[in-house]
């Protein structure tokens, strides 16, 4: 998520054992990192040895489908063969051979169009044949089933994690928000994203390996459902409740991510409208119920990953920061919490590391330059 990103919002688990869970809380919540430029760019070995210090126990990147660091770049003759040459895996094969060696897993986010799938278009516009997805989704749950042989003959290690796109319910990732069809705006975007997800779905559960995981949602905190303003989203229960409507048939986890809305919000204040009776427009940590109410209400008792969470830190970002006390006071509360809900799989902090441009995040356990915040402790301190 971006800053630009953020000012908009704001406007609307390698250890185990280390503590028993308290009766009624989750049997095993994953504690882990989602942080692509550390993942991705930096020193490897660096990398890794820090999550492992910090007692990372899974690291979460998007798998690019299309885009700047997509897998495709052009139509591949046979999408479900991860040997099509069409496909560079290259990156990702690094990250989980790492992540492999090091004990961590990996949760990837398959997102982003190629424009041959789209007539062209920017990567957040959906597929114009979602069996192209399916057929991508089947050949990457392939590559990473943990019986395949990379190109420099070592076996892959498994990744059996696996999430449907991200924040689809937020335009910066899944356009359009809303179209007018007979004179009613309709929510494109949930209808989009059924789509979407049931393909990733039976993609990668069409492999036939055991223990696959496939978690739909991804959503956004916010959206401000006005297909009139100048950037339309929906909100998390809203979007949830269209997308079951346009044939969001099933999914092993949902997945959100319940960002604070500014910094004089604590992980314990729920935002505005949660108990107007009406659903509220965002859904932070705090309010989490209620988007586990619909869950259950539409599929049952579903899980819940929370697949991003962080508070920023004053110095650097002088507006949406708070001290380096607070956020590390903050992520120990805010793990303790989504450790006694026994529906909550997973937690993951955004990010190890902050973003060097002010633009960015700065949510980071630890400076650009490299020095730890009180919360890099407080990480390695959390419940496995």
């Amino acid at each position: 998520m971006s800053k630009r990103g953020w000012a908009w919002a704001a406007g609307l688990v390698a250890a185990a054992g280390l503590a028993v869970p308290a009766a009624g809380a989750s049997p095993r919540m994953y504690v882990g990192i989602y942080d692509e430029g550390a993942t991705f760019f930096d020193d490897a070995t660096t990398t890794f040895t820090r999550y492992r210090s910090l007692h990372v126990q899974v690291v979460r990147v998007n798998l690019y489908w299309g885009g700047k660091l997509g897998v495709s770049k052009y139509r591949p003759f046979d999408g479900a063969d991860p040997r099509d040459a069409s496909y560079n895996w290259a990156l990702y094969d690094h990250v989980v051979q790492f992540a492999g060696a090091y004990g961590i897993k990996v949760l990837f986010s398959i997102t982003g169009t190629p424009r041959w799938a789209n007539g062209g278009q920017s990567s957040n516009r959906p597929p114009k044949n979602f069996n192209d997805l399916y057929k991508f989704a089947y050949a990457a749950a392939a590559r990473y089933s943990g019986d395949y042989t990379g190109t420099d003959g070592r076996e892959l290690p498994a990744v059996r994690l696996w999430a449907a796109w991200n924040e689809p319910n937020n335009p910066v990732f899944l356009r359009p928000q809303f179209v007018k069809r007979g004179g009613t705006w309709v929510i494109q975007s949930a209808r989009d994203y059924a789509r979407i997800c049931n393909a990733i779905y039976n993609g990668i559960h069409a492999t036939m390996y055991r223990g696959e995981k496939v978690a739909c949602g991804v959503t956004a905190p916010r959206g401000n459902n006005n297909p009139r303003s100048a950037r339309p989203s929906v909100s998390p229960v809203a979007f949830l409740v269209a997308a079951k409507k346009a044939g969001l048939r099933t999914f092993d986890a949902y997945a959100h991510n319940p960002y604070y809305g500014v910094p004089t919000e604590t992980p314990t204040t729920k935002p505005p409208g949660t108990r107007s009776g009406h659903a509220p427009t965002a859904v932070t940590l705090a309010n989490l119920d209620v988007l586990l109410k619909e869950i259950g209400h539409l599929y049952g008792p579903r899980h819940l990953w929370i697949t991003e969470y962080g508070y920023q830190t004053k110095p650097p970002d002088s507006v949406f920061g708070v001290s380096w006390a607070l956020q590390a006071r903050y992520l120990t509360q805010a793990y303790a919490i989504a450790r006694r809900n026994p529906r909550i799989d997973m937690m993951l902090w955004f990010l190890v590391k902050d973003q060097p441009d002010l633009s960015g995040w700065q949510s980071g356990l630890i400076t650009v330059d490299g020095r730890r915040k009180p919360a890099f402790a407080a990480f390695q301190r959390l419940p496995r």
